[in-house]
């Protein structure tokens, strides 16, 4: 089979941000999207064109149009959410985003009814019913097919920086997980989810989703939930792996990063050469170590199994990138990056909220939704 790509304007960007819905005085998951959604129609009934709803009754997802600048897309994103707290704030509904719920059980939330949730569901069963999560994903454009692969695969090699510093879920059903992201665990449980394979040539890519079809197991392409895939029909790669990230600030960092190291590895590409890439087996593993570690993860950085703390490659990353962040209009946003290693990740951030607060759960909500409502360092 072929799957055409529909090449896009080049380092273009998008950005989808899962927010949670939550009760003010509870801090519990509400079920009230199909309310919301239903009141932020138009006059003519109409949908919103990029607010929309996802596999629980308890989340919205807010969708960017296509931008060139970091800066845009999160404005487009802040007007959103300003448009769902008209509509919440007189509910007492609370908005928060994190990888996951800390204390929320599963068999509390419904599912948004719409045909393919309910068949995800069928066939997935209890693992499908516990997917309390919530990401962001990041699509930059690509102009040229035969680059998606090969920077799909060099974007791998930074796929624990971005996990680390995304990184926001530490909690699961009321209990301390002792991982930094939960949800990056979650998640790769269902089928086709996880880490992409690494293929060197369209064709593979092509071959994969037509022997998946034919046994059944996907109906098209947008059923590969890898944590990085080609969006063939947008034109785009699509960095899938973050945690949900709970305020303006962090959107913007992870984006201009992603944005940054995309433009940076086409740039490469361009002048003809071959991008590093890691074995799958380091890559694997970089992921759990992320998950697990956070941004005190060890991670494999070459093909030689060289080790190096994330957090300080990262910092040397941002040196590397400041050029391409100059030219694509993203510095202060590639700057905010300082910002998390500064205030924590999030998870770091919940844990010593918890701590802070005898253990409750619900102070870790209530933090989150400030930092939603004021930004990262302007909660009270």
């Amino acid at each position: 089979m072929q799957i055409s790509f529909a090449p896009s304007e080049r380092s273009t960007l998008g950005i989808e941000w899962e927010i949670a819905l939550v009760e003010q005085s509870s801090g519990d998951l509400v079920n009230v999207a199909g309310d919301v959604l239903t009141s932020l129609r138009g006059p003519d009934g109409q949908d919103h064109p990029r607010i929309t709803e996802e596999l629980l009754l308890n989340t919205v997802e807010l969708v960017t149009a296509v931008h060139t600048r970091v800066s845009d897309a999160v404005d487009d994103l802040q007007g959103q959410l300003a448009e769902v707290r008209a509509i919440t704030d007189p509910l007492d509904v609370e908005l928060m985003c994190a990888g996951t719920h800390p204390f929320a059980q599963w068999f509390d939330q419904q599912i948004t009814d719409k045909e393919r949730y309910h068949k995800l569901i069928d066939r997935t069963q209890w693992w499908g019913r516990n997917m309390m999560i919530w990401g962001i994903h990041v699509h930059v454009g690509v102009e040229n097919r035969d680059k998606v692969l090969p920077l799909l695969n060099g974007l791998l090699n930074y796929y624990p920086h971005l996990q680390a510093l995304s990184a926001s879920s530490p909690f699961w059903a009321g209990e301390k997980t002792g991982y930094a992201s939960n949800r990056a665990l979650m998640f790769q449980q269902l089928p086709t989810a996880g880490l992409p394979y690494q293929f060197d040539e369209w064709s593979q890519y092509e071959s994969y989703v037509d022997d998946m079809k034919v046994t059944g197991i996907v109906d098209d392409h947008t059923e590969v939930r890898w944590d990085i895939r080609p969006s063939p029909q947008w034109g785009t790669l699509e960095m899938r792996a973050c945690d949900g990230l709970s305020s303006p600030e962090e959107i913007g960092a992870v984006a201009a990063l992603i944005q940054c190291l995309v433009e940076h590895m086409s740039d490469r590409l361009d002048a003809g050469e071959t991008l590093p890439t890691l074995q799958p087996w380091y890559v694997r593993e970089n992921k759990w170590r992320a998950a697990r570690y956070g941004l005190d993860a060890e991670i494999i950085v070459d093909a030689q199994g060289a080790e190096k703390l994330v957090t300080d490659d990262v910092r040397e990353l941002l040196v590397t990138l400041a050029p391409i962040a100059e030219r694509l209009d993203c510095v202060d946003e590639l700057a905010q990056v300082n910002l998390i290693l500064e205030h924590g990740a999030s998870y770091q951030r919940q844990l010593r909220v918890a701590e802070e607060n005898g253990g409750s759960l619900k102070a870790v909500v209530a933090s989150l939704t400030r930092e939603l409502r004021h930004g990262l360092g302007h909660t009270d």
